[in-house]
């Protein structure tokens, strides 16, 4: 009879001999065990029910222990799967034969820039109707060649049409930080993906994984600076009683959709405002300030029981002061969202200035915080996750 561990489970294979970099896995980056900070993602995931560990070495295992959380459990590895030319497959398929589970979510050790959210949209995604399997990717603006009979050919864009880079699609690129799927599309088809593929995006520096000295090198760089932002949104979220947003391309997609009346329609998401009724319930102040004037974005803040309503702003900065004398607060207890340059000098003032995915360059570059999701989509219900986390109230969430 197989173990049960639980519905959705994180695997994560670490073979001793690596070449590259001897017990890579485990070697200090950041001044913690490599492992451990893909353990903080999957752990950090309230979806997942445990985080299996998967090794042949000794050492491995017992850096794993010393991580200290009930939520991990290590496993041993048979010889057969521990050799260099083993497949990951291999690995997973000896675990899904020896355990019972219901889905399998493969994260590489080798990916630490890697957070509990991404996990988190990830088995969104999976749980959508019609998908099979998803992987995580990133975005990547580059223009590629390829060569035939010695003559260049560019692959992905036109050269004598080349866009400017905001207006360039990209490709998506695999990053390996993490893959799901079933256990039994896992047995059945021997391999990470199969059926219908999802796509989870991340943030574009994710695209590396260590398997060189020199992938070391840049990770632990963007991981220095990923901690140090950490720590400091981390302070400034403490402080947090209120929180304000634009409405269209943060509460909207910005698109602009019309009857077959001419009257305008805007597209909300549920999530945002499930967002609102979190926070009114563990008592933070809530406001919309937009500079739209229409009826439609009052009638949605009612139903959301938005504290503060404010249509057709030019000076955004008078009314944050108004809020501020109104609920005798400081403007460092105040989080705001916004998306294009009416929102630049409030995002600058207050205590956590953010912006959505796909807002602004000019906004993103003064943001304190720029969500995983576009606007429209959840980008405020994300923001509204992150009050929460630091204020306690994470399982209301």
């Amino acid at each position: 009879m197989q173990n049960s561990i639980g519905k959705n489970v994180v695997f994560i294979p670490i073979r001793g001999g690596s070449k590259s970099i001897p017990l890579k896995n485990i070697k200090l980056i950041n001044g913690r065990p490599l492992v451990y900070w893909s353990l903080d993602a999957a752990v950090g995931c309230q979806e997942v029910d445990k985080v299996v560990v998967s090794t042949d070495s000794d050492k491995i295992k017992k850096v794993v222990q010393d991580y200290n959380s009930d939520k991990v459990i290590i496993i041993e590895r048979s010889a057969e799967v521990s050799t260099d030319h083993a497949s990951t497959e291999s690995v997973m398929l000896e675990f899904a034969e020896r355990y019972d589970f219901e889905n399998i979510i493969l994260v590489q050790a080798t990916s630490p820039l890697l957070k509990s959210g991404n996990l988190s949209r990830g088995i969104e995604k999976f749980n959508q109707e019609g998908i099979d399997s998803v992987l995580s990717v990133v975005r990547q603006k580059r223009f590629i060649w390829s060569e035939s009979s010695n003559l260049a050919n560019a692959v992905n864009y036109d050269p004598l049409a080349r866009p400017r880079r905001q207006e360039f699609d990209g490709f998506l690129v695999e990053n390996g930080a993490f893959y799901i799927t079933s256990k039994q599309r896992l047995l059945d088809k021997k391999c990470r993906l199969s059926g219908n593929i999802g796509i989870v995006e991340m943030p574009e520096e994710t695209f590396f994984e260590i398997d060189e000295p020199s992938d070391w090198i840049i990770v632990e760089g963007l991981l220095k600076n990923s901690n140090k932002n950490s720590t400091d949104s981390t302070e400034k979220l403490k402080r947090i009683k209120c929180l304000l947003t634009d409405s269209d391309g943060v509460l909207t997609d910005g698109g602009m959709y019309y009857s077959e009346h001419g009257d305008e329609i805007k597209k909300f998401n549920t999530k945002d405002g499930m967002g609102f009724k979190l926070l009114k319930e563990a008592g933070f102040i809530t406001g919309i300030i937009t500079g739209e004037n229409i009826e439609l974005v009052r009638r949605r803040a009612e139903k959301m029981k938005v504290d503060e309503v404010y249509l057709g702003i030019k000076d955004k900065t008078k009314i944050l002061n108004e809020i501020c004398v109104k609920y005798n607060l400081k403007h460092e207890e105040i989080a705001y969202i916004g998306d294009d340059i009416n929102d630049l000098e409030v995002i600058k003032i207050v205590g956590f200035g953010c912006t959505v995915k796909d807002g602004m360059q000019c906004v993103k570059d003064v943001a304190h915080f720029i969500t995983e999701t576009k606007g429209g989509q959840g980008a405020v219900r994300e923001v509204v996750e992150l009050i929460l986390g630091q204020k306690g109230h994470i399982n209301e969430v």
